[in-house]
């Protein structure tokens, strides 16, 4: 691949992002901006903060923040918060615009292919795949009604009319099956099996997947296989809003109550940050756990919440202290399972999701290493 920030004679004057040279035409015919709303805000990503941007009362930095390098959010709530002031969580935005890029680079796109988009969002996404392959060979679904409106809006302004659908995309769309790809653009905690029926043999379903161990993605493509099941490499860390019928109902505090085990473990914690490789596939084998971190003026505490049965686990981690206090409680001894997948990820060499790959079958996924054999 050939990126065209790379060449000077391809550089698009104000584009702060690379751009595989066969979406740059894409890109230079449907800029982001087009399908913005006047109202949005601009994210920071280092701080996990958004500030809004008003159009109409300050458009220069409007268009900055729609040409800049990051996510942009544009609904909050489901669409009940209003004014200016951020949400309590973000529910529709425009991604990062080199994400954006690279993603549609994995997609492996090649002229007169289909393609299914899950999550319309503003509209941008599915505008590029309609300049590049057409609108007859794109369709793209979208759960929320104000939000596929405005967006099919955008697109007809900008000159687009790809297939436009409001509907849950757990189902996919049929009427216009099979599909050469399908490209999701909000996280996954279950691949819909709907979506491996509706891709031909030898297709790719690209997706941002991961677990409710953490908020962190990994990018997942996958090759739909005569067996009707689906397999491939994780590419690369990302984060996505989750798919509204596969969001986390994170489970309350147990109340007081019940037998507290006790004792000290030398075990240390590796990094749980946003993208740190640990959280991520600890959660492959922890699908049924969740985790918190409560940072102290002389440490942390790790936080480990079952999602099958009432159980938590509490682990405090202080400087300068080589064990660190355990409580279980509850009908899993959970600390118990998340030493012994800290000893196997250690033991395999510390892999980040570089090494992983996913199958996705009738019955439901499975994570492997290195070959599709070693199963996690």
């Amino acid at each position: 691949m050939t990126l065209a920030s790379e060449q000077e004679d391809r550089s698009v004057p104000g584009r702060s992002f690379p751009v595989p040279d066969a979406w740059v035409p894409a890109f230079d015919a449907a800029p982001r901006s087009l399908f913005l709303p006047d109202l949005i805000w601009a994210y920071d990503m280092a701080v996990g903060t958004a500030q809004p941007v008003d159009r109409v009362a300050d458009g220069p930095a409007w268009l900055a923040a729609a040409a800049a390098d990051i996510p942009v959010v544009t609904q909050w709530d489901d669409g009940r918060h209003t004014g200016r002031e951020p949400g309590a969580v973000a529910t529709s935005s425009a991604s990062m615009p080199s994400l954006v890029a690279t993603m549609l680079d994995d997609l492996e796109v090649e002229p007169g292919m289909r393609v299914l988009e899950q999550g319309t969002g503003t509209g941008w996404n599915a505008a590029l795949l309609a300049h590049r392959l057409g609108d007859a060979n794109v369709v793209t679904i979208e759960i929320d009604p104000e939000v596929s409106a405005r967006a099919r809006t955008a697109l007809e302004r900008a000159g687009y009319r790809p297939g436009t659908v409001c509907a849950d995309g757990r189902g996919g769309w049929r009427p216009s099956a099979p599909y050469d790809r399908i490209i999701a653009t909000y996280g996954l905690r279950r691949i819909p099996y709907a979506w491996i029926e509706q891709t031909r043999v030898g297709g790719l379903v690209l997706a941002p997947f991961g677990t409710h161990y953490s908020n962190a993605d990994a990018l997942v493509r996958l090759t739909v296989h005569d067996d009707g099941t689906a397999s491939g490499l994780f590419l690369q860390p990302v984060e996505f809003m989750k798919m509204r019928s596969q969001r986390l109902a994170r489970p309350e505090h147990p109340a007081a109550g019940g037998t507290v085990a006790e004792h000290h473990t030398t075990v240390g914690l590796p990094p749980h940050g946003k993208f740190a490789p640990f959280p991520l596939v600890a959660g492959l084998r922890l699908r049924d756990m969740t985790h918190a971190v409560q940072p102290h003026e002389d440490g942390h505490t790790l936080w480990l919440y079952s999602l099958t049965t009432p159980a938590w686990a509490a682990t405090t981690f202080r400087d300068g202290e080589e064990a660190y206090q355990v409580r279980q409680c509850g009908g899993r001894r959970l600390w118990d399972e998340f030493e012994r997948t800290l000893a196997w990820w250690r033991e395999a060499g510390e892999p980040g999701v570089d090494r992983l790959g996913l199958t996705v079958t009738p019955r439901g996924w499975h994570a492997w290493l290195d070959d599709p054999g070693r199963v996690v």
